[in-house]
């Protein structure tokens, strides 16, 4: 839809639509970005604690959103094994932590040595591990992904 149709159908302004609002994350992420490359394994980590700290303390938020979208799932008819994928407790929201701290405990994959050759003519060749920049992703009914891919992404300053 172009803005002239947006703007005929009643939206104020692009971040009215779906594609606005997508548009609007892609500049959030992109600034983002800028910001995570500069940030050090240190930083990074002391993220992903903080991280799991918040899924932690948050957890009854978490599990009373849960419960919506699980009701929501048996409305709809999904699939048993669906709705179990989708449903959190206690101890799954302590997994989801817990696989964030494990995360944390990685090495830094950012500024990594993959190879290094030299060149008949002396020039020294070096393949790094760089950020590959924003990542979107799609995914079902299993909320643990949200946080295992999001920990992965600022792990490896994407």
């Amino acid at each position: 839809m172009s803005m002239a149709e947006n703007k005929k159908a009643g939206f104020k302004n692009a971040n009215d639509t779906v594609l606005g609002a997508m548009v609007e994350l892609g500049h959030r992420a992109s600034a983002a970005a800028k910001i995570l490359a500069l940030a050090s394994a240190e930083q990074k980590n002391q993220a992903l604690a903080a991280i799991a700290d918040n899924i932690r303390a948050g957890s009854k938020t978490i599990l009373a959103a849960n419960k919506l979208d699980v009701e929501r799932a048996r409305q709809n008819k999904m699939a048993a094994s669906f709705v179990d994928r989708l449903t959190l407790n206690e101890d799954r929201v302590e997994q989801m932590a817990q696989a964030v701290e494990a995360i944390a405990q990685l090495d830094d994959p950012v500024g990594a040595l993959i190879a290094r050759w030299q060149q008949p003519n002396g020039l020294e060749i070096s393949r790094v591990r760089v950020p590959i920049g924003v990542i979107g992703i799609i995914y079902e009914s299993r909320p643990n992904v949200t946080a295992d891919a999001g920990a992965l992404c600022l792990k490896s300053g994407n």
